[in-house]
């Protein structure tokens, strides 16, 4: 899958594209007649691997299809019951409703997306630990409101880089295991309920879709969304911890601070001299338009009404769809970029010497303890950096 508009869409792969969205919705329906065979409410004939019945080449058809009934799962069932037949044709989706498939299919693809995020997060909290240490007492101009403020070090730069990273993957880990959505017609799990026996038994058939799919057993949430919104806001918490990197790289790599540059530069259809951040770019890119899909998704879930929603619900589904393939991209983008990234610690020394006086304050509280000012004032960076240190380490031992 690649999108012109969204360059680096690619890296994403298939992750929470069409096909994989197929995939996960015939994961789904597999896994439900396997649990009514499990049970014996479904005899052993209507077992059936769905996934050789349907597959990429059908997305158009189902799609297409899907605007009848405003969503996917009947036209899909539509293609499964005329290719399967017999007991798996006649068992498929007993005790379902279609917002069980694409609320459970949703949450495999965003596991996904949130496994994939937690893999490129751990490189670039290893990538960070190590930049952070290694320049940890090289002297740099620390900015403030975009005017030289006081000294710093860049160590102490990445350390602050580090930090929002691990705020990030904070907000992930604390997301709840993905859960499965097995509620049935109005989330009451009345048709479960009546094909088992009992509400025991229906809550049986729940157990063995989540452990199936090695998700989360859960009670029906048709219009409690607040997972949808939790997952949007921890990969807006992501973007903003690497837009915050891109700034400040995109910033540190302009001709005149020379500080930072990304490894490969981009180059200008026009301007043969130039060397852009492209990675910097579309890292910034990807957290400017973060905050409204994760917005859209919490106003998708105050709209919920009734028993399940009529618009709202539906709002959701391409909205993290969106969200969660770019949260890959960007985060594979900056695995990149701090792989590439070259320091320039005499660049960066110059613009310190050349922004004069920067210790007046230090003077002033030097008299006022009657201590002497430090001319290579830099505060408690280094204590700073060793605590974002183990901090990382802690969280990469942990995990």
């Amino acid at each position: 899958m690649t999108d012109l508009l969204w360059p680096g869409d690619h890296r994403a792969g298939l992750i929470f594209s069409d096909d994989a969205y197929l995939a996960a919705m015939l994961r789904v329906e597999s896994a439900w007649l396997g649990a009514l065979v499990e049970s014996g409410i479904a005899p052993a004939a209507a077992r059936a691997d769905l996934s050789a019945a349907v597959s990429a080449t059908d997305v158009e058809a189902v799609a297409v299809a899907a605007e009848a009934a405003g969503n996917p799962v009947p036209g899909l069932l539509d293609l499964l019951r005329e290719r399967t037949g017999g007991e798996p044709a006649r068992w498929l989706h007993r005790g379902l409703t279609s917002q069980d498939v694409i609320d459970t299919a949703l949450m495999l693809c965003l596991r996904d997306a949130l496994d994939r995020i937690d893999s490129e997060m751990r490189s670039q909290i290893k990538r960070l630990a190590l930049l952070a240490d290694t320049y940890r007492d090289s002297p740099m101009l620390a900015r403030t409101l975009a005017q030289p403020a006081l000294p710093t070090t860049v160590g102490m730069k990445f350390g602050q880089w580090l930090n929002g990273l691990l705020d990030a993957a904070d907000c992930v880990r604390a997301l709840p295991e993905l859960p499965v959505q097995a509620g049935g017609a109005t989330g009451t799990m009345a048709a479960a309920t009546e094909l088992s026996g009992s509400p025991v038994a229906a809550g049986d058939l729940s157990r063995q879709l989540a452990d199936t799919l090695g998700l989360a057993n859960s009670r029906p949430w048709h219009t409690t969304r607040s997972i949808i919104s939790r997952a949007g806001d921890a990969l807006v918490t992501c973007c903003d911890a690497w837009g915050h990197i891109a700034n400040d790289v995109s910033a540190g790599s302009r001709p005149e601070i020379g500080e930072l540059a990304e490894g490969r530069g981009g180059g200008s259809s026009t301007m043969p001299h130039k060397s852009n951040p492209v990675l910097s770019v579309l890292i910034r890119r990807a957290a400017l338009v973060a905050p409204a899909q994760a917005a859209a998704l919490h106003t998708a879930s105050a709209a919920s009404v009734d028993e399940r929603a009529d618009g709202g619900w539906h709002a959701e589904w391409a909205t993290l769809r969106t969200l969660g393939r770019h949260a890959v991209v960007a985060a594979a983008q900056t695995t990149a970029l701090l792989s590439g990234l070259t320091v320039d610690t005499d660049r960066a020394a110059a613009n310190l010497a050349d922004a004069g006086d920067l210790l007046g304050e230090q003077r002033a509280m030097a008299e006022l303890t009657g201590s002497t000012a430090r001319p290579d004032y830099s505060g408690a960076a280094g204590h700073l950096i060793d605590a974002a240190l183990r901090r990382a380490h802690h969280l990469l031992e942990e995990t």
